[in-house]
């Protein structure tokens, strides 16, 4: 009986500190929306921002590219000739490598 009287009285005298800790444990480690999720989320939503932000980019130079492509037909012929190596029927093609 006395064991449970200073447990109790520990309690007592504790009981800020106590509320508190457990408190604590439930936000950081039991709660379903706790600090180290919220921290993943965190960098996850970080990541992808940047992910958009690249493809953008591409989009953006993509987007200029064809329309290069469709305002001037030498650069139709150039992309054709350097990426597919096509040729017209009386040329011949050499390709160096570095």
């Amino acid at each position: 009986m006395s064991k449970l009287k200073s447990i109790w009285s520990f309690i007592c005298k504790h009981k800020y500190l106590i509320t508190i800790v457990i408190f604590l444990v439930i936000i950081v480690f039991l709660d379903e929306n706790n600090l180290i999720n919220r921290f993943q989320h965190k960098n996850e939503i970080r990541l992808m921002k940047e992910e958009i932000e690249e493809y953008r980019k591409q989009f953006d130079e993509d987007t200029e590219r064809l329309k290069e492509l469709t305002d001037n037909p030498e650069g139709l012929e150039k992309i054709a000739r350097e990426k597919y190596l096509m040729k017209k029927p009386n040329e011949d093609i050499f390709i160096l490598e570095e």
